[in-house]
């Protein structure tokens, strides 16, 4: 086999840690963009955030801090202007009128009153003047709900069998506050832990009876929320009632209503039997579910607490002299720039360990803030194309919303669909008709009877306004809303109804179905 060199040309695209940075930062929402400034400016020196103040300054024309700080140094004398500036400082610290002659007296009590108010309702007065809630309340640990039964369960009178059984049956609770288990596996389970524990071997696991089990399940069905640890939704319901007064109107017709069969037949909207079997009119019928509306049947809900995730807008879109514009919300990436003061000194370095360290940072540093720019831009591109493309949206509401698709924008801002895909990911804007994800106004489209299309979203929208005008005793089917958008020209069959409706989260006609 021979060998030989040969030369040939071609061309292939690399990705540079510069673009992957640029591809990484585009794809992060709002929040986890914030993260990795934050956390770029913590390990990077020469990285640093413009203060507003400093750059509104600059803006207004006023000098530099740095020259700001030299006219304000005094020319000589330094100890002179230290003690000048200390005595001023005792001079403005005079008291309210700054009279020396004034009585001390006075003077000692004025101070008092206005240091420490000791006007009457001080303790009543909120911890924060502004009104908003404690920070420490917002950032401390989520209550669960075993935290909030063990909890109550220390404040009840247990004997140490009873507690050792209630702190099974309180593990067997879920976090919508129903039992899970059955008893006689909380029985077994005792058991087990009692042959375990040392400490529990004078308890014998075949004396503890189903009776015990169950008197100490009730004492935990007393607990809040009330409802907690009932075994299915008709138990759940029957403790919510019954903890309700004895003159509640139509307590005794929900009572009877909230039984597992008669719970079977309103869930299938049969009215019919139900007055059959309760005896009772529409209006007594209609009042007893009212109640039974009003209850809650997830009690564990009200007590398991989740953190909250806020959804802060990329693009704010405002109509200015009757055109919608679109720009980028400034509060949601903070203004960086390099360090002025580390740059000078690289450039007086030599060859330095030091000196190399600080380069690369201040490489890093341009790659960063040219990325997060590069970001923005791309950002503020498409969405300034999808708002160019749905102004009917913005003029008239989700029915006007036309069809668009990933490669409409792309063909726009010449760019390609997957670069719109990680940019309309996790970004929002702000309109007044509510904040949306970009990817809202993506949809597909749907052939109408003049040749032309209408949008999926629009046709979610008619449905939703046909839903919410029908009769509550005779609801639309799904049949009757597809002949409906056929007669004002919209070719969408009966199963894309359905497909339409369950997407907004609306149950079918036989769900919809009410006495009144």
């Amino acid at each position: 086999m021979k060998q030989s060199l040969d030369l040939k040309l071609g061309q292939h695209l690399t990705i540079t840690p510069q673009l992957q940075q640029a591809i990484r930062l585009l794809q992060l929402s709002s929040l986890e963009l914030q993260q990795e400034i934050q956390e770029a400016i913590e390990n990077n020196p020469l990285l640093e955030e413009v203060d507003e103040e400093v750059s509104a300054g600059k803006n207004d024309g006023d000098s530099p801090p740095g020259d700001q700080e030299k006219k304000d140094e005094p020319e000589a004398g330094g100890e002179e202007s230290e003690e000048a500036v200390a005595g001023d400082e005792v001079a403005t610290d005079t008291g309210p009128d700054h009279d020396a002659e004034t009585n001390p007296d006075d003077y000692v009590a004025e101070s008092w009153e206005d240091t420490f108010d000791t006007s009457a309702g001080t303790a009543d007065r909120p911890a924060s003047d502004d009104g908003l809630p404690d920070i420490d309340a917002r950032n401390s640990i989520p209550l669960t709900l075993r935290d909030h039964l063990l909890w109550q369960m220390q404040m009840t009178p247990f004997s140490d069998a009873d507690r050792q059984i209630a702190m099974a049956l309180i593990d067997a609770i879920n976090d919508d506050g129903y039992l899970t288990v059955g008893l006689e596996e909380i029985r077994q389970a005792v058991g087990t832990d009692a042959r375990q524990d040392p400490a529990g071997q004078s308890d014998n696991a075949d004396t503890v009876e189903l009776d015990e089990i169950e008197a100490v399940l009730h004492q935990i069905q007393n607990f809040d929320p009330i409802g907690v640890g009932a075994r299915n939704l008709s138990e759940c319901l029957l403790l919510q009632l019954r903890g309700m007064k004895p003159g509640t109107p139509f307590l005794d017709a929900a009572h009877e209503l909230a039984q597992p069969g008669n719970l079977d037949l309103l869930a299938s909207r049969d009215f019919k039997q139900l007055r059959r079997v309760l005896k009772l009119r529409p209006d007594e019928l209609q009042a007893a579910i009212e109640l039974i509306q009003q209850l809650n049947p997830r009690p564990g809900g009200s007590v398991q607490t989740s953190q909250a995730s806020y959804v802060v807008p990329d693009i704010i879109v405002k109509k200015m002299r009757g055109v919608w514009r679109a720009e980028l919300n400034s509060g949601t990436t903070p203004r960086l720039r390099i360090n002025t003061h580390y740059e000078k000194m690289i450039h007086r370095g030599s060859g330095s360990a030091d000196n190399k360290y600080l380069q690369e940072r201040l490489q890093e540093a341009r790659w960063f803030i040219k990325s997060l720019a590069s970001r923005n831009d791309t950002l503020l591109k498409v969405a300034r194309a999808i708002v160019d493309r749905q102004r009917a949206f913005f003029d008239h509401g989700p029915e006007a919303m036309k069809p668009l698709v990933l490669h409409d924008i792309a063909e726009v801002v010449e760019m390609h669909e997957s670069t719109i895909s990680r940019v309309t990911t996790q970004k929002y804007m702000l309109t007044p008709r509510g904040i949306f994800e970009l990817k809202y106004f993506f949809s597909s489209h749907v052939n109408t009877a003049d040749g032309g299309t209408c949008s999926a979203t629009a046709i979610r929208s008619l449905i939703k306004k046909l839903v919410e005008s029908e009769t509550s005793s005779r609801p639309i089917s799904d049949s009757k809303i597809a002949e409906i958008l056929e007669e004002q020209g919209i070719h969408v069959a009966r199963r894309t109804v359905a497909k339409y409706r369950e997407s907004l989260n609306i149950p079918p006609s036989s769900q919809r179905k009410s006495l009144v």
